[in-house]
């Protein structure tokens, strides 16, 4: 598997589940519906673990532009790669949105709000604040950052899977963003992954659910920029430490 589909069906598994969770907690009709936070955590972390598996051996397991921006500025991946793998994360997120909205379109057109059905794509903020906001995902991509780095040693992508323990090495980043939706999560929905939010963003804008209504444009750079800052304060911090 090439590092370019390696990235590309890791990160669509990654959201098949993960959005696919938010899917079965928030629309109308499925087995489990008004699950909770609880359930969409978990869902999460282990949408995580399931991409992780499967990318780690081929490409590292990026998985995010966040992740692949921050291994190229701590000079633990190679620039002229990032624009591919960004690339790819973006495709596999998109592809998995179009997956979720197929296994649960009937549950779509059966859920009356569309702030729900806007939900299963993209993030939006519990408290409208765009200072506030930004610095919830600076925050929290910050840590899933500076913590990776500390799992792997600075070697993600060289060692391929973090602490050399095979498939089970995709067990501490899991546990990781079960941590960051459980403790950071609820002010703006933890994206930290750039392309976990827009790439389903636009699919939500381009699929025809009815009575779908706003996509948020005017939110949609919160979850871009804040994870890239929090990428490169992590990054940096973790250079400035291991000097």
């Amino acid at each position: 598997m090439s590092e370019f589909t390696a990235e590309l069906i890791g990160t669509m598994f990654v959201i098949l589940l993960g959005n696919g969770v938010v899917a079965n907690v928030v629309l109308t009709g499925t087995k489990g519906h008004n699950s909770g936070w609880m359930v969409i955590t978990t869902g999460w972390a282990l949408g995580v673990f399931a991409g992780v598996v499967i990318a780690g051996p081929y490409s590292g397991a990026h998985l995010n532009p966040a992740v692949t921006i921050a291994l190229a500025i701590a000079g633990q991946f190679a620039w002229v790669k990032v624009p591919m793998f960004i690339a790819a994360q973006f495709a596999g997120a998109m592809l998995g949105a179009v997956l979720v909205y197929l296994m649960y379109k009937d549950h779509f057109n059966t859920t009356k709000d569309p702030g729900l059905k806007a939900a299963v794509f993209c993030t939006s903020p519990a408290i409208k604040n765009p200072v506030s906001n930004i610095i919830s995902e600076v925050i929290g991509t910050f840590v899933l950052l500076f913590v990776i780095f500390y799992f792997t040693k600075g070697e993600l992508g060289v060692d391929k899977t973090p602490i050399g323990l095979g498939s089970l090495g995709a067990l501490p980043v899991t546990l990781l963003v079960w941590a960051i939706g459980l403790s950071l999560g609820g002010t703006t929905g933890y994206a930290i992954n750039p392309a976990r939010d827009l790439g389903p963003r636009i699919v939500h804008a381009i699929l025809p659910i009815p009575e779908k209504g706003s996509t948020g444009w005017a939110y949609a750079w919160v979850p871009v920029v804040g994870p890239i800052i929090g990428s490169g304060l992590a990054a940096g911090l973790y250079l400035f430490l291991k000097a």
